[in-house]
């Protein structure tokens, strides 16, 4: 295949999936990954992509906020291990925060039913699924529902967390990266997630490899901000020297 067949069935890729991985191509292509790394370079420079870690992700996308089913079902395995990572955060007595996420939700589920918690969070999501549970004393922020992600959002929101002092906050993001921190497409989303680094004595990222290096528009903490960062074994190990480096743990699930 020509340099400008790749290029053409890269960009095709990359608008189709929102996302190409350079060793996935390379491998059903059969050349090097370095040869897709050179290709999606001059994507790059065409303004067709913006290269992340392992891959690369189309321009025109990373605006698109996928909704809940839709990103529950990506990297699932690999938020199931970073959500029986994150258990071991989650003190034996206590309140903890939250935050809206499909991997946050997963943690929900993995809560044990004979610590004492009290749980605070703005998504539907997690409220339905530790509503009944045994031990938990469940709170509900209240605010506008964002129908993509399902969080509560804007001023009622806000203003409760405001009055908040949590033990440990567990988040999710759309996108990290040392240079950038930790950010997510939604500003009022981003107000809120700030809001929830600033209320809780421990901050922990729940967030896969996948996110790496995608920083989206609205920054809501950088990493020094952030003391646990809970991801999965995708990421090499320069990567988390370089995130360590910016500040948090970095445990691999």
């Amino acid at each position: 295949m020509y340099a400008a067949e790749r290029h053409q069935l890269l960009a095709q890729r990359a608008r189709r999936d929102g996302r190409v991985d350079v060793n996935d191509v390379a491998t059903e292509l059969g050349v090097a990954p370095e040869t897709i790394r050179r290709d999606l370079g001059v994507l790059e420079r065409q303004g067709v992509v913006r290269r992340v870690y392992g891959g690369a992700v189309a321009v025109d996308r990373l605006d698109f906020e996928p909704e809940v089913a839709q990103r529950d079902q990506t990297n699932a395995a690999e938020k199931d291990a970073i959500a029986r990572a994150a258990l071991a955060l989650v003190p034996e007595r206590g309140s903890i925060l939250l935050d809206a996420g499909t991997t946050t939700s997963r943690l929900a589920t993995l809560l044990p039913a004979d610590r004492e918690l009290t749980v605070i969070t703005n998504s539907i999501p997690v409220a339905s699924i530790l509503a009944t549970r045994p031990g938990i004393t469940l709170h509900i922020l209240g605010g506008r529902v964002r129908g993509t992600t399902l969080a509560a959002v804007e001023a009622w929101t806000l203003h409760a967390l405001d009055g908040l002092l949590v033990d440990v906050a567990f988040l999710g993001a759309n996108g990290f990266s040392a240079e950038h921190g930790c950010t997510t497409p939604d500003m009022a989303e981003s107000a809120v997630k700030a809001a929830v680094v600033a209320a809780a004595r421990k901050r922990v990222l729940l967030a896969d490899h996948s996110k790496y290096g995608t920083d989206q528009l609205s920054r809501f903490a950088r990493l020094a901000e952030i003391d646990v960062l809970v991801t999965d074994s995708g990421l090499d190990a320069g990567a988390v020297a370089e995130l360590e480096e910016a500040g948090p743990e970095v445990v691999l699930a």
